[in-house]
């Protein structure tokens, strides 16, 4: 696919989620395209991200024994004082096959407790709109966080 042509399907994406755009405060055009970007290189470069992990977890004698992929993690925030927003990154879930399979991002709920305690809850999920049906895969837990630097 030529420069145009991929510029004109992601303008076209950002349009189409643009009744999502409005729900988001202070995310503009920009930011959705750059969402949008991680996201495809999140799904695009799974395999060799989690083959990475792999290779580095093995090489420091702690290596994940399950079956592990790497999905998109959807950042929800919650609570007084902290601003709401949507993020985007990646995580390496481990578990049984049958339910790593169904995995299909991490949810990452944060909240303020109290003003002093900053809790970061990953929560293995089922779809990629977990705000709309929030259902945790059992028996899947988070081996590895990824970091995108944009």
């Amino acid at each position: 696919m030529n420069g145009t042509r991929m510029l004109t399907v992601v303008v076209l994406a950002a349009l189409v989620v643009g009744g999502t755009a409005a729900q988001v405060r202070g995310q503009d055009i920009f930011g959705i395209i750059k969402t949008l970007g991680i996201g495809y290189a999140v799904r695009t470069f799974a395999p060799q991200i989690n083959d990475f992990i792999n290779d580095l977890l093995q090489n420091r004698g702690v290596a994940v024994r399950e079956q592990t992929k790497v999905v998109p993690i959807l950042s929800l925030a919650i609570g007084i004082g902290n601003p709401s927003g949507a993020y985007i990154g990646a995580a390496q879930v481990s578990g049984p096959r049958s339910a790593v399979e169904r995995t299909q991002a991490v949810a990452l709920l944060e909240a303020d407790f109290q003003r002093a305690f900053r809790v970061k809850a990953y929560v293995p999920v089922d779809n990629l709109q977990p705000w709309q049906a929030f259902r945790r895969v059992p028996g899947v837990g988070v081996s590895a966080i990824v970091d995108i630097r944009i």
